[in-house]
């Protein structure tokens, strides 16, 4: 009779329905399968992935957010999983991959201690105190850095370009991607930076050892040459159009009809005295640069208006995006005009140069350098011998470009190579030991699970992965907090000296991140279908 008398304390042992624990463990498998998925991509030695998708087109890539945002995920609880490396996306912009990782550490570790009887809150609040520990730790073992320190940021970028396919050109991209920062960085708000001011311009042809950044705009367009107008002005002034340099239409309803050969004749008379007239408006205003932006109802340009733009010497470039046209007025510091009435002098842009750059290959790029009072953005161009590589190339300079922005927004270095998740490990296992019940046992557990990212590294490198974590442990345990491994050796060196550092953001904003998305869930316990 004793025996059948349930336990006094109801915290410490919990006995839940079967159906609550099949979703959760059905949610908790869903998430360990897709972070398994991205686990081989991870580190500078990770393999890559090639997605193919269902029109035939092929991505090879190792970056965790675009591989899990290509994946067709189905289960609710795995899509979190797609979400969490988005969001690391968009805050730290690298360490997609790692996030997803240690996500899935997370939760199989959640999946023992649920079968150990330990109640999802108690799991959830312990995983709460954790992260906000980690952080702690993780700010602790940092170095603050200064954005004229330009090596450190240099190391940043590259050690991010290193674990992706163009990591051979990481000593060209690392330093195009901190000048390319440095360049639109505003005095004014020195921890704000607007990626959008970096534009990517991708042109097919060459390698990327040809990958340039231009101070001023490049165009992935070809000057219209149909009536042999300019293919290069000196002193340009440039202006901006919105509107269409042709004859006018009627709507799309409505005909005219034409019954004789005068009124053709007259008609025709018009149109040409309507574009002549439009010519000379914009000739009057000394302007020899025209960018037109693309029209849909109407040709924004026509042959007939093409002949006489060459004739008063106006160079042309046409199809501009309309999503351009807010960048490229920025950077020429001139306002787009939306009529031929406001067509004046002061709205023109003025620049030293615009030319037609033959590429070796038969591809053309319109530049326009040496702008006057140029706006704080910039371009890179990015080249590339297939399309694949220049998607991978362009993936990647944005991946570096973002681990800058973190050091602008947070200015502080953390080691890589898997130190500061041992060094939180280690931590994490002493803290546990201050605890009392079940919290002690859950954040002893969560310890050992951050240690899958050197385990992953090392197994990803070919090395032995539990020899070298059981080494990494000694070493931090002797108290070299910045030893890690070294991937290209082998073995475990300082990490800090192989100049292989992430900024601190990065780290953070992926436990944060990451026990979030774990938290959230655990704390679901059922699935509802609703039509």
């Amino acid at each position: 009779m004793a025996a059948a008398v349930p336990r006094s304390s109801k915290t410490e042992s919990y006995v839940d329905n079967k159906r609550k624990d099949d979703v959760r463990q059905s949610n908790i498998i869903a998430g360990r399968t897709v972070a398994d998925a991205v686990r081989t991509s991870l580190g500078p030695k990770g393999m890559d992935k090639m997605i193919q998708n269902g029109n035939g087109e092929v991505i090879i890539t190792n970056d965790g957010a675009t591989i899990l945002m290509k994946m067709e995920v189905l289960q609710p609880a795995a899509k979190m999983l797609v979400e969490l490396s988005k969001s690391q996306d968009i805050v730290a912009g690298d360490g997609t991959t790692t996030v997803v990782v240690i996500a899935g550490a997370l939760l199989k570790q959640c999946l023992t201690l649920l079968n150990n009887g330990i109640h999802p809150t108690v799991i959830s609040e312990s995983l709460h105190k954790v992260s906000e520990k980690s952080v702690d730790i993780l700010t602790a073992m940092a170095v603050p850095v200064e954005l004229s320190d330009r090596d450190s940021l240099m190391k940043s970028a590259s050690t991010s370009l290193n674990s992706k396919v163009v990591s051979q050109y990481s000593t060209l991209l690392a330093p195009l991607a901190v000048d390319a920062v440095l360049s639109v960085l505003d005095p004014s708000k020195p921890n704000l930076i607007d990626l959008r001011d970096v534009k990517i311009v991708k042109k097919l042809g060459g390698t990327v050892d040809d990958t340039e950044l231009v101070k001023g705009l490049v165009f992935d367009k070809k000057v219209s040459h149909s009536a042999g107008g300019p293919t290069r002005v000196e002193n340009a002034k440039i202006a901006v159009i919105q509107f269409q340099i042709s004859p006018p239409k009627t709507d799309i309803e409505q005909s005219i009809v034409v019954s004789d050969y005068t009124q053709m004749d007259r008609i025709l008379k018009e149109e040409r005295n309507y574009i002549l007239s439009m010519i000379k408006k914009i000739k009057a205003t000394g302007c020899n640069v025209l960018l037109i932006q693309k029209s849909i109802l109407r040709d924004a340009v026509t042959d007939l208006s093409l002949h006489y733009l060459a004739k008063a010497k106006i160079l042309v470039v046409r199809d501009v995006e309309r999503d351009e046209i807010e960048f490229i007025t920025k950077t020429l510091n001139c306002l787009p005009i939306a009529n031929i009435e406001h067509f004046r002098e002061e709205k023109l842009g003025r620049a030293d140069l615009v030319e037609e750059v033959p590429l070796g290959d038969g591809g053309k790029i319109v530049k326009i350098t040496g702008i006057q009072d140029m706006g704080r953005t910039t371009n890179v161009l990015v080249r590339g011998s297939n399309q694949l590589v220049l998607d991978e190339a362009e993936r990647s300079l944005h991946d570096a470009l973002c681990v800058i922005r973190c050091l602008v927004n947070k200015r502080f270095l953390i080691a890589g190579g898997g130190a500061p998740e041992i060094e939180l490990s280690r931590q994490l296992g002493a803290w546990s030991k201050v605890l009392h019940g079940m919290e002690s046992y859950c954040v002893r557990s969560f310890a050992e699970a951050l240690e899958v990212i050197p385990y992953t590294l090392a197994e990803n490198a070919g090395l032995n992965p539990i020899a070298i974590v059981t080494e990494l442990r000694n070493r931090h345990a002797q108290g070299e907090i910045n030893a890690g491994i070294n991937v290209r050796k082998g073995q475990i060196t300082n990490i800090l000296e192989e100049n292989v550092v992430q900024p601190l953001l990065v780290s953070t904003s992926a436990i944060t991140l990451a026990t979030e998305c774990v938290r959230m869930i655990l704390k679901i316990d059922d699935i509802i279908m609703v039509r």
